[in-house]
């Protein structure tokens, strides 16, 4: 696996030594100062040429830097993008198009998100990148939610508790851990983790996408709770994170509604989980709900 200066000097040899090869630029973690990143991080590589075309039309150069173990092959506009597994653990991720964007970018007041996040300038040769404006790395920062974000996620969140209840009382695990473990997880309990996160630390914080840094951002107690929130295939112990999962919820919009002067709607929650305690108890045979 290629440390990351190795990398950069192996891709710099190459593109200096390519006319087509104008611009090259990194972004992503590898670009962002403040990021977490170790040997598993991609390199994230942007590469702007001359020709896109007589560029793309044989990707041959991509066996240099390595034993291909996989490549994905993407096309968006203007935009080729090589996604690239190599045998030593290297995974580079490059996107290709024309120079003219580079100056497209140098003529932006506003940098697009992508690059406010954090890039590196590490090859010009036509001079180009002096106007580009400096990221500020604060593009993904997690931001207050309004009083009808957060309203939404709360009433999302009790009210689709109840398809989960429904389903592990039927016996459709599958359908129960798509919603308590997809749905619930990611919509609901992951902002709320968020906006708990942005509150403790003052709302100068990316816990990076899908929750991937939140174990270092958590304190131990709250990520053991979180923990405590994943089950195995067993119909009772989803009954048992699902009430785990609402604790650690409950908890944590309360505490972000309070900090940011939200009215969190206790007596819907408290409705709800009668509701989910009453379905847990009905027996299977059950015909009636009363």
């Amino acid at each position: 696996m290629k440390q990351e200066q190795e990398m950069i000097g192996q891709l710099l040899d190459w593109a200096r030594k390519n006319d087509n090869i104008r611009t090259v630029l990194m972004t992503s973690s590898r670009a962002n100062p403040h990021a977490f990143t170790d040997l598993f991080t991609d390199h994230d590589f942007e590469i702007f040429v001359n020709d896109l075309n007589a560029f793309t039309e044989d990707d041959g150069w991509l066996d240099q830097f390595g034993s291909l173990i996989k490549k994905v092959v993407l096309e968006d506009g203007n935009w080729r993008t090589r996604l690239v597994l190599y045998e030593d653990g290297t995974k580079i991720d490059f996107q290709i198009t024309t120079n003219d964007f580079v100056k497209h970018l140098a003529a932006m007041t506003v940098l697009p998100k992508k690059y406010d996040n954090g890039y590196k300038v590490l090859l010009d040769k036509d001079g180009i990148t002096d106007g580009i404006q400096a990221p500020s790395y604060k593009a993904y920062i997690t931001k207050k939610p309004s009083a009808e974000q957060f309203a939404d996620i709360v009433n999302s969140f009790w009210g689709d508790t109840a398809y989960v209840a429904n389903s592990l009382w039927r016996d459709e695990l599958y359908f129960a851990k798509y919603m308590l473990d997809n749905v619930i997880r990611f919509h609901y309990l992951q902002p709320v983790i968020e906006w708990h996160l942005g509150v403790k630390y003052d709302w100068s914080i990316n816990p990076n996408k899908f929750g991937r840094w939140f174990k270092r951002y958590l304190d131990s107690e709250t990520w053991a709770e979180l923990e405590g929130t994943y089950a195995g295939a067993g119909i009772g112990e989803n009954w048992e994170a699902l009430f785990r999962t609402a604790d650690l919820f409950s908890t944590l919009a309360q505490d972000v509604g309070k900090s940011l002067g939200y009215e969190y709607p206790m007596e819907y929650e408290q409705k709800m989980r009668m509701y989910l305690l009453k379905v847990k108890k009905l027996p299977q045979d059950a015909k009636s709900f009363t």
